[in-house]
């Protein structure tokens, strides 16, 4: 009997429509048609079809599309989306970029992000890159920086990934005891249905060597871009939430968020779970008093953005040595290699600096590896190049881009050596599974830049 109840109350199966992303189909969805649009990024358990299966997510969803254009995706590798075939993760600037392939395929120019669990990493990047394009931002039991934990020599972290993989596929989707049961929505540990309905719910959202493979993105750390979120922010959880990563429980993961997003407010509601519990209708009912009831916040030209700069080694010497005739031509051999990869990269070209070039790129993976092509194509031409990366604050003023980030861009790249990427410990933050390992080059006090900063060397790019 009460699995022909669960039955009847699971939604319908959605209309399902896909968004090319770069040649990679992204599963999406719509319902209602209110006025204002809510694009959802999922967690590893709030997918499409996860309303087809669990009542009370479908009680959600529908509460939502209530009073909203509800957008929901399946995250790349997941779901309906096309899976990984190769690369590892999809690192967060993907993801990111797969979000703005499903609100151009739907017509929507601004919305609300709802990010629930890791979907809220990419949420927060998503406003930080795109602050105009979001009106508001909702995070569900979200977190900066999990890690899962992890800490140590790179040898002790992966061991401890192998483990979290290993626990993975042995228990997700399994029918008696699904990964999670006990601490995923403790609330309704009582509901003799709750683990076939959990086990489904993982089921229908990834196989097992999929999410053990997107959850290595869910390493990242995003601590760094949360000043830089401009909409009004909305901080979830329940507040005796028992899950724990990184040391710490998801409501002081909460209120790290709060603490660090300007126009945040936190709301940590009595309960334990982290997935759909029995109050999902007033979870709904919160999120469209914030959204339907928040003003407008106007939006700055300050923007998140990964710069590059590429200088080539022992230029004037070179000239001296060819006389100029010859090295202007190899210049000019040189600048088209660098714009060509630029173009291959989706870089936007802001200044050729006469031996070098300062460029922006949406996300930091795509800058590593289109530096790397760089310095790589540079030496079939006899040219040394050296570049530098970074992540940060800049303001857009009529094409160009300016503010502190730079710098530190510019300074990155004038401590390399020939041949070398350098790039800040922000950068490898946010690149936590696109296959881009470094090497520390220690802390370094940066010409005009506060503090010292940690630098790296990319060494592997796996494309």
């Amino acid at each position: 009997m009460a699995r022909e109840a669960s039955a009847r109350l699971t939604g319908e199966f959605p209309d399902v429509r896909y968004a090319d992303a770069d040649g990679v189909s992204i599963a999406y969805s719509v319902r209602g048609d209110g006025p204002l649009d809510l694009v959802l990024v999922p967690g590893n358990l709030a997918g499409i079809l996860t309303c087809t299966v669990d009542p009370e997510a479908e009680r959600h969803f529908a509460n939502l599309a209530r009073f909203a254009r509800v957008i929901q995706l399946d995250r790349r590798g997941l779901g309906m989306s096309d899976p990984i075939v190769a690369g590892g993760a999809p690192p967060l600037e993907q993801q990111v970029a797969d979000v703005v392939a499903v609100m151009d395929a739907v017509g929507s120019q601004r919305a609300a992000l709802s990010g629930s669990a890791d979907g809220g990493m990419v949420a927060m990047l998503f406003a930080a890159m795109y602050p105009e394009r979001v009106s508001a931002l909702l995070l569900h039991s979200a977190w900066a920086r999990a890690n899962e934990g992890f800490d140590g020599s790179p040898e002790e972290i992966e061991l401890a990934r192998a483990r979290r993989s290993q626990q993975i596929r042995s228990q997700w989707g399994d029918l008696d005891n699904p990964w999670g049961l006990r601490w995923l929505a403790p609330s309704r540990l009582a509901d003799p249905e709750f683990p076939r309905i959990l086990a489904r719910v993982q089921q229908v959202n990834g196989s097992r060597a999929a999410i053990a493979q997107t959850m290595n993105a869910s390493d990242s750390d995003v601590s760094a871009v949360l000043p830089l979120i401009q909409a009004p922010t909305l901080v979830k959880c329940q507040a005796e939430c028992p899950v724990r990563l990184a040391g710490l429980r998801i409501p002081e993961h909460a209120k790290f968020l709060a603490e660090h997003i300007p126009n945040a407010r936190l709301s940590q509601t009595p309960g334990t779970d982290m997935y759909f519990g029995a109050n999902s209708t007033a979870a709904a009912r919160q999120d469209e008093e914030f959204l339907t009831g928040t003003r407008a916040v106007p939006v700055t030209d300050r923007v998140l953005a990964t710069v590059l700069f590429t200088d080539i080694v022992g230029s004037t010497e070179q000239l001296a040595a060819l006389g100029d005739q010859a090295w202007h031509a190899r210049l000019d051999r040189h600048d088209a290699l660098v714009r060509a990869q630029l173009e291959r990269f989706r870089g936007r070209e802001v200044k050729n600096t006469g031996d070098g070039f300062f460029a922006t790129f949406d996300g930091p993976a795509r800058a590593v590896h289109c530096a790397q092509s760089i310095v790589d194509s540079a030496r079939a031409l006899d040219i040394d190049v050296r570049a530098g990366v970074h992540v940060g604050e800049c303001e857009v003023r009529d094409g160009d881009f300016t503010g502190i980030a730079v710098h530190i861009g510019a300074r990155v790249c004038g401590l390399a050596g020939g041949g070398e990427v350098l790039a800040t410990s922000t950068v490898r933050d946010l690149v936590a599974g696109s296959g881009i390992t470094f090497a520390d080059r220690g802390r370094h006090t940066l010409k005009g830049i506060p503090d010292e900063w940690t630098i790296l060397a990319a060494e592997t790019a796996v494309l």
